[in-house]
């Protein structure tokens, strides 16, 4: 266990803590509303008694999605107060959930195509060494299986609407593979006024560079099935610059892959 990882945990289990947007459990799901929270594109088909990874992927969300349309789900995030998260929906809707303490970097507590689905949320760019990553979700799932994998835009990897500056949005880190990137939590992560506990530790990613995420899931194997951008966003022309809104317009910051590993 190094820095990263104590760093993570500790960082995680504290946004847990202060009710964070991604520590709050889903407890109002029906089929519908499962469906739309982990397949709004549809493109993930039937889950129902497929072995299922939700990675890096604590706080109730995903595992209560998968776990209603029937699939078979194990959760493995850093923090205990994530996982706390997934263990509350297990009970509230009476559906089995299996949670594991662990780091994504190292999933040997898990055997050789275990699962036929990896569900990773925005949690890639928490490490610095994305190829690890992609080798240990290369050896748990089975052939056929598929990897969906959310991710920072590379180009746009620390970049906030803090960084308006007049006439448009101000680039600050180089575009290095593995560069360290740390910047304050969006005011919508967590309530600050409600949140009474000691600072929360710093957000610190790491830049994984496009070349880095498509080769680096070539190279282990994995077929591209589709890349997506703009998920969750609410761009808006008309927005005031420095605001949410606007800058997704300019800058989205995420990535989603759909890979099949083959």
């Amino acid at each position: 266990m190094d820095d990263i990882y104590h760093h993570n945990q500790k960082r995680w289990d504290m946004l847990a803590s202060a009710n964070a947007l991604f520590s709050r459990p889903a407890l109002r799901l029906d089929a519908e509303g499962a469906r739309r929270r982990i397949d709004p594109e549809g493109r993930l088909g039937a889950v129902q008694e497929k072995r299922v990874l939700c990675l890096a992927s604590g706080g109730g969300q995903q595992s209560a999605a998968f776990a209603l349309l029937g699939a078979e789900v194990t959760v493995l995030d850093i923090a205990e107060g994530q996982l706390e998260r997934d263990r509350q929906v297990a009970e509230h809707y009476q559906v089995a959930i299996k949670t594991v303490q662990g780091d994504m970097r190292n999933l040997s507590s898990f055997a050789e195509t275990s699962f036929d689905i990896v569900w990773h949320p925005y949690s890639l760019n928490f490490v610095p060494e994305a190829r690890v990553v992609f080798r240990e979700v290369a050896r748990v799932l089975s052939k056929g299986g598929l990897y969906y994998l959310h991710c920072a835009n590379p180009f746009f990897c620390g970049l906030t609407p803090r960084d308006w500056n007049g006439s448009g949005y101000t680039l600050k880190y180089p575009y290095v593979e593995g560069v360290a990137i740390e910047s304050e939590d969006q005011p919508w992560a967590y309530s600050r006024s409600d949140y009474t506990g000691e600072p929360i530790p710093t957000l610190r990613e790491y830049r994984h560079t496009l070349s880095t995420l498509v080769n680096g899931l070539i190279d282990e194997g994995f077929v591209i099935r589709h890349l997506s951008e703009g998920l969750d966003m609410h761009p808006n022309l008309a927005a005031e610059p420095g605001t949410w809104n606007h800058f997704v317009t300019y800058a989205p910051p995420w990535f989603a892959f759909w890979a099949e590993y083959r």
